[in-house]
């Protein structure tokens, strides 16, 4: 089968959720409205996950992985996929499945137009501090880059690929996919998608990581943006 849609899924000690991956990405699979794949990208868990994502990739074409030697983080994880992705299209979804599979298809009506569309958490079930220090670190981001986004953190995006293999991605920039789009001259556009508690596992990510984190990582955007080398091709021969 020709893939257009490659759905890049991290995975750090996700065993509790891995089957539940497996099936609602085959389930949607079934009804996306471009063919799609997914690639699994482990991130040195130390659990089961490795041999559970090995057993669903042998049993699932649609399925494949990477396996990190040692944990290096989410954003190596969505650089590795990124780099790893022969497909025209790119997508990142979190194993934990706080967003649906499905509401990639909200996604592709958008993709065409832009080269890069991205949900947008409505109706967060996430406890309180998790989504004030995310609405912070949001408005923070915001005013640093000026890309308009409201919630970069939402764990479901459809990107060109060629344009996300040239994000020089370092770590922490994961949240800043938008900004680093816009610096290619591309376009975004963010879409309401749906947002669910997360039923097993545990989050790898504090407060740290959701506010003061992204906070130090926009002085990082700021010198990128200031370094940034962006050119086209008019012609070769």
């Amino acid at each position: 089968m020709s893939y257009a849609l490659t759905v890049v899924i991290p995975v750090y000690n996700e065993e509790d959720n891995l089957a539940r991956v497996e099936a609602e990405m085959s389930a949607f699979f079934k009804v996306a409205k471009r063919p799609t794949r997914a690639l699994f990208v482990n991130d040195g868990s130390k659990d089961s996950s490795q041999q559970m994502i090995e057993d669903i990739c042998a049993r699932n074409e649609a399925f494949s992985y990477i396996n990190f030697a040692e944990n290096r983080g989410l954003s190596a994880a969505i650089k590795a996929g990124f780099d790893h992705t022969e497909t025209p299209l790119v997508g990142y979804i979190d194993s934990d499945l706080q967003t649906a599979p499905e509401d990639f298809n909200l996604l592709f009506d958008h993709i065409d137009d832009n080269e890069l569309v991205t949900g947008v958490r409505a109706n967060r079930k996430d406890k309180f501090v998790k989504r004030m220090s995310s609405k912070i670190a949001n408005g923070i981001r915001r005013a640093f880059t000026k890309d308009g986004m409201d919630d970069t953190g939402c764990p479901l995006k459809i990107i060109k690929t060629d344009y996300a293999k040239r994000i020089p991605m370092f770590k922490g920039l994961h949240r800043f996919l938008p900004a680093m789009i816009l610096l290619q001259e591309g376009r975004i556009k963010q879409i309401p998608v749906q947002h669910f508690p997360r039923i097993a596992g545990t989050a790898k990510y504090g407060v740290w990581n959701r506010l003061i984190g992204p906070l130090m990582d926009c002085f990082a955007y700021l010198w990128m943006k200031k370094k940034y080398i962006n050119y086209r091709i008019a012609s070769k021969g």
